[in-house]
């Protein structure tokens, strides 16, 4: 009996060792994220003229338009090659396990509701300090119609891919780098990206016309949240970040 427990622990062991590297590989986060990437893309066509569109999705669409590359699914495209190129840099093998995906499935669940645990003590503490009710959620309810449904989620996945790829994906390394070049140690440049990248997420909500108008509450938490997904970016990985930035959405949407 301790002998078969003692196996059962070793590789209990083993699984969480390979999963917390293999995790955190950008195969992973690539394999992870693609049927999200389609669903989202494939959703927006049917959807057409209804379909809602986050901020960073539209900025870096824009970006590309400006260079002279308007074609719809370069941007998808861009994403998968991003995450694949960067494997390809890490001299990483080229195998993902089925049973990693299931997991960091659950991972992000896990961790998106611990977000929303987070953005309920940020509310009550704010209750607290300003003597008013907890402010409601940062989204709006779903709706009652299976297309209002539909149209949500949709958007919902799209937040998670695209705001993580432009905010930490791409913003994080890019500030780090800047701030290298400032004089800064390697461990104060990533965390002073992480910080800022968070400040500009949170700004980025209040910004243009369908940008909502600016409260105390909602930013510092999205700034919060920024920090949260930095960290999840830094320490767990691109599908991570993208997969518990979606479901805390879907999860917040739900209830």
């Amino acid at each position: 009996m301790q002998a078969a427990s003692t196996s059962t622990s070793i590789a209990v062991g083993k699984f969480c060792g390979g999963y917390w590297q293999q995790s955190r590989r950008p195969l992973t986060s690539l394999a992870f994220v693609t049927p999200l990437l389609v669903f989202y893309e494939l959703g927006v066509i049917w959807l057409g003229p209804r379909a809602m569109r986050n901020g960073a999705d539209v900025w870096l669409r824009q970006l590309l338009d400006l260079l002279g590359f308007s074609q719809y699914f370069l941007l998808p495209l861009l994403t998968l090659g991003l995450l694949a190129g960067w494997h390809y840099v890490t001299r990483e093998p080229w195998r993902i396990s089925p049973s990693v995906l299931y997991t960091k499935l659950t991972e992000c669940v896990l961790l998106a509701l611990a977000l929303v645990v987070i953005a309920r003590i940020q509310a009550n503490l704010q209750a607290l300090v300003t003597r008013e009710a907890p402010p409601a959620v940062l989204h709006a309810a779903l709706g009652t119609t299976l297309q209002s449904v539909f149209r949500r989620w949709v958007s919902f996945l799209g937040a998670g891919i695209y705001e993580e790829l432009l905010f930490r994906l791409m913003m994080v390394p890019l500030l780090a780098q800047l701030l290298r070049w400032c004089g800064c140690r390697a461990t104060w440049s990533w965390a002073g990206a992480a910080l800022l990248s968070s400040l500009f997420f949170a700004a980025a909500h209040h910004v243009g016309a369908l940008g909502e108008p600016f409260q105390w509450y909602a930013f510092l938490f999205r700034a919060t949240a920024g920090l949260f997904f930095a960290a999840l970016f830094l320490y767990r990985g691109f599908g991570i970040a993208a997969g518990t930035h979606a479901a805390y959405d879907m999860l917040v949407g739900l209830f």
